[in-house]
């Protein structure tokens, strides 16, 4: 089954503002992602998010690049076989999940 791949445009700013070599390691995982993004508990390569520093983020999953402190947090739409990018940020404090939260909200996700 293949994938496609959708950012929401929140998400989509947080790729561009990522400096050129954290932008290309973010990519390179979300292409790799792509070729099976389902959780892990289905044989993919996501790993799947519950709650979170109090934010129910159950049914978005994770990619998790440990180099770089960075984390992409995103949900599938399996109806239209899309991968939908929430948020794209540093793990800090869980920021990254506060703001997947309330992203999740504004968007219906």
């Amino acid at each position: 089954m293949s994938w496609q791949l959708k950012y929401i445009p929140e998400a989509a700013k947080d790729l561009k503002n990522l400096s050129g070599n954290q932008r290309l390691m973010v990519v390179k995982a979300i292409n790799k992602v792509l070729s099976n993004p389902l959780s892990e508990n289905e044989g993919g390569y996501g790993k799947p998010l519950g709650n979170k520093s109090g934010n129910d983020l159950t049914g978005l999953l994770k990619i998790k690049l440990k180099s770089a402190g960075i984390r992409v947090v995103y949900k599938l739409i399996r109806t239209e076989n899309e991968m939908l990018v929430v948020v794209i940020g540093a793990r800090a404090d869980d920021e990254v999940y506060s703001t997947a939260y309330h992203r999740s909200g504004k968007y219906g996700l």
